[in-house]
This record gives C-alpha cells, sequence and structure tokens, in this order.
C-alpha cells in the first residue's frame, strides 16, 4: 500500500457487501477514512468496525436519509473528498411484458434516484477542496440486455448524470466518472444467475459459462477488489485529468 488517500475523507454507499465493502476497505487501507452507508445497520457496522470507519444508516432513496448521512460525515470529519456512489439492487429478471412496475420503480429509485440525491448533497462539500466522484454503473449501462429491461435503464441514465454533472462542477475541481463493472462475483450474481436458471428453464453452469465466463476475454469472473483497485485510482490524485469517464472493469467481455 502506498497511502494515496491519506488524509481522505471518503462516503461509500452500499459499502457493506460486495463491490462496496470491498471499495470501503481499499480505501482504508490507502490511508482513507470511510463513512459507509446503507440500509442494513448491522451489516454496515461490521465492516466500519473493521476498517476503525463510520456507518451511518440510510436509504439512499430517501432525501431526508441522504441529507443526514452527509450532515453526519460533516460533523464528524469537516470535509468530504470522496463519494462513491455504489449502492444499487438487481432489479426485475424477467421479460419486459412480465415486469411488476413497482418493481422497475424500486430499481430506478435505488440505482438512479440515489445516485442522483448523493451527487446532490456531495457537491456542497466537495466544493470545499475539489474532490472525487466514482458512480456505479455497469455494462448494462452500455447497452442493453435481455430480461434486465429495469437494471439496464438505471444504469444508462448513471451514465448520463456522471458526464452532466462533470461539466457542471468540473470547475470546482470536482471530478465524476463512472465504473462499469462485469459480471463479478458475489452473492448479486449468485441471485442473479439463479433468477436467469429459473426465467430461461436452463442450469446456472449453463448461464455461467455461456453468459459470463466463456465470452470474456480473460475467461474469469471479476473479483470486487479488482473493481476496488480501479476506485482507488479514480479516487486518487494520479487521475487527476481524468472525468466524464466510462471505465469499463469486465475482464474483457465481448
Amino acid at each position: 500500500m502506498t497511502g494515496v488517500l491519506a488524509g481522505k475523507i471518503a462516503v461509500v454507499t452500499g459499502g457493506g457487501t460486495g463491490i462496496g465493502k470491498a471499495i470501503a476497505e481499499a480505501f482504508a487501507r490507502e490511508g482513507g477514512e470511510v463513512v459507509i452507508a446503507g440500509r442494513r445497520s448491522e451489516v454496515i457496522e461490521d465492516v466500519a468496525s473493521s476498517i476503525s470507519g463510520m456507518a451511518v444508516a440510510a436509504d439512499l432513496s430517501v432525501e431526508a436519509d441522504v441529507l443526514r448521512l452527509f450532515e453526519a460525515c460533516d460533523r464528524a470529519h469537516g470535509r468530504l473528498d470522496i463519494l462513491v456512489n455504489n449502492a444499487g439492487v438487481t432489479g426485475p429478471v424477467a421479460a419486459i411484458e412480465d415486469i411488476e412496475i413497482g418493481d422497475f420503480d424500486e430499481t430506478l429509485a435505488i440505482n438512479t434516484r440515489g445516485v442522483l440525491l448523493c451527487t446532490k448533497y456531495a457537491v456542497p462539500l466537495l466544493k470545499r477542496q475539489g474532490g472525487s466522484v466514482i458512480n456505479m454503473s455497469s455494462l448494462m449501462g452500455w447497452r442493453g440486455y435481455p430480461m434486465r429491461s429495469a437494471y439496464c435503464a438505471s444504469k444508462f441514465a448513471v451514465m448520463g448524470i456522471t458526464q452532466a454533472a462533470a461539466h457542471e462542477v468540473g470547475q470546482f475541481g470536482i471530478r465524476v466518472n463512472a465504473l462499469c463493472p462485469g459480471a463479478v462475483h458475489g452473492e448479486l450474481m449468485v441471485r442473479v444467475v439463479a433468477a436467469r436458471a429459473r426465467a430461461e428453464g436452463r442450469s446456472e453452469e449453463d448461464i455461467v459459462k455461456t453468459s459470463y465466463t466463456d465470452v470474456a476475454a480473460l475467461r474469469k469472473w471479476v473479483e470486487p477488489e479488482e473493481v476496488a483497485a480501479v476506485a482507488v485510482f479514480l479516487a486518487s490524485d494520479a487521475a487527476s485529468a481524468v472525468t466524464g469517464e466510462f471505465i469499463k472493469t469486465d475482464a474483457g467481455r465481448l
């Protein structure tokens, strides 16, 4: 570790599991102090305790909760340098004619509205000294995939927010970029594969091989720690000229 985030304060949403947990841990190893936000108190508190961070329970689709999150960060640290908008849900895995509109609305509320709200309340703190916003999009923010129209819609929207915000706040020394992971190994993908297997009448093994690992140039899943390493780069001064970008971390999925 090189301490490239020493003295930096970061908010990581959805930091209790998966990619968010890996990012929070990577930031802490690089010297950053991390505020972890999420809906499940016990989960985020466990991670925060392990990295000497701070946990704030919040539903990122609720504006009052988001405001409370950034007020808590400001009270505790007096600054904010990095925001990682990672909180998200998989949404329904279903043909478009079968989607329940309530499930679609929930997907956009968390994956898209949450990104917008967190960025809205982070920017006034970031303006004080500049910093980095990292939005979690997806390969499904680049192109649509069958059975995933709600998730695709939410992640395409994150790409638009990223570019728009980058042009708005660049003058204040704030960089805004999007990470676009492919199939990341972990509990979220386990749920997606299981849902696809049920919906498509195929085995989970077949879906993994034909849709995820065998179509990747590196013939592998992406690990959460590999996404976290790119997040460290985007959060650090090494990326001082990088903004408005969409960076794939997908093992070369074609």
